[in-house]
């Protein structure tokens, strides 16, 4: 220690005689005296006087580190958007000269050098972040793989969504139909592959068989098909049914009065249609109460009845209208008959007007439109 001081000393003096402007500054070491020496102007502020004040090391929180996770993850989704679309004009331009090449049958170097980069850039990502990870776990946050994502196969680190049992990238949990992501809505999901609710709706609800539109709600079965129920109504009329239900034909649907009128046979008396019980007779269909005499309109009591022209009826007015009643009786002729005076008769009732012996010779002769014998006749006329 003396001899320090006495350094120290000597050193004073020298800087002291060599220039009085000078000035030197020594930090003596805190093992020595702990004590310092300052030489030339005291107002001057030392600058290894003092110590720096120590600053704590503080450690990131987990909620910081997330944030700065977050933050990083986009960036490389970025990265990844935008290789993706410079690779989409590489394929389009690969292509151009493909069949450029294909039609000069040269195969183009190009194809190769741009799967080479496309591998290389996904490589690039994949070690980005597994240094991440690295560094995320130096800082306390856990990042360990959430799952396997189900559509790439690649480990999940940051955001997740589980569905069907599997857990999915959010950008990998897509309809299978349109790609649209599920994540932010609702999916339906048929033999574990999920669906938006448009797409699932267009290929399996069940269709109208009138419009052909998927079903959604309230659905009605009739036919062996499906229908809206405002949609089932009547093909004549288009009013829905009621209470009396409907009746089919050709695969159409009726109400009760349409198809009586479209599709039932119609009555050869009354010309309505006919519904419940009937009748088939001359060539036609009757309701039981019209089938009468189409001269008497009275019912054949005894159901025996003749046509003529397509009409029953009875014996008597059948007869009537061919001619075929006897002149004297006033009765059908059904066996032999006999022919005179533009009449028709009975033979017992073909006779002489005076005498009323039966013609049966045929000879007779006429006056007044009665038929006499001869010797009846040349008494009464002669």
């Amino acid at each position: 220690m003396e001899e320090l001081d006495m350094l120290l000393e000597e050193l004073a003096a020298n800087s002291m005689k060599n220039d009085s402007d000078k000035k030197l500054t020594l930090n003596l070491p805190a093992q020595s005296s702990g004590n310092t020496v300052t030489s030339g102007q005291s107002s001057e502020k030392d600058v290894y006087s003092q110590l720096p004040a120590p600053v704590s090391a503080e450690v990131m929180s987990p909620g910081t580190a997330t944030r700065e996770l977050d933050s990083i993850m986009n960036e490389l989704l970025g990265l990844n958007l935008e290789v993706s679309e410079q690779m989409a004009e590489k394929d389009t331009k690969l292509e151009d000269k493909k069949e450029t090449a294909g039609t000069n049958g040269e195969k183009d170097p190009a194809e190769g050098n741009a799967s080479k980069n496309l591998s290389k850039n996904i490589d690039t990502i994949d070690n980005l972040l597994g240094t991440l990870s690295s560094d995320m776990e130096k800082m306390g946050v856990q990042t360990a793989a959430k799952g396997h994502c189900a559509s790439c196969g690649k480990c999940i680190a940051g955001k997740i969504i589980t569905a069907l049992g599997k857990v999915w990238h959010p950008e990998h949990f897509v309809c299978v139909v349109c790609k649209e992501e599920l994540g932010g809505k609702g999916f339906f999901e048929r033999e574990g592959i999920p669906y938006c609710k448009v797409d699932y709706e267009n290929m399996y609800s069940p269709r109208c068989a009138y419009c052909q539109g998927p079903i959604l709600q309230n659905i009605l079965t009739a036919m062996d098909r499906t229908w809206h129920p405002e949609h089932f109504f009547c093909s004549h009329c288009g009013e829905r049914f009621g209470t009396e239900g409907f009746m089919e034909s050709e695969g159409k649907p009726y109400c009760p009065k349409d198809f009586y009128m479209l599709f039932a046979p119609k009555c050869s008396g009354c010309g309505e249609s006919v519904r419940e019980n009937y009748l088939s007779a001359a060539n036609g269909t009757w309701h039981p109460d019209c089938f009468v005499c189409s001269d008497c309109l009275k019912p054949f009591t005894d159901g025996c009845f003749l046509e003529l022209d397509g009409r029953p009826l009875c014996s008597q007015h059948y007869h009537t209208r061919t001619g075929t009643l006897c002149a004297t009786c006033n009765t059908p002729i059904t066996g032999r008959c006999m022919s005179a005076m533009g009449r028709r008769f009975h033979p017992e009732h073909f006779v002489c007007a005076f005498c009323l012996r039966q013609l049966s010779q045929g000879v007779f002769k006429e006056q007044g439109g009665k038929p006499y014998c001869n010797s009846c006749h040349d008494k009464l006329f002669l």
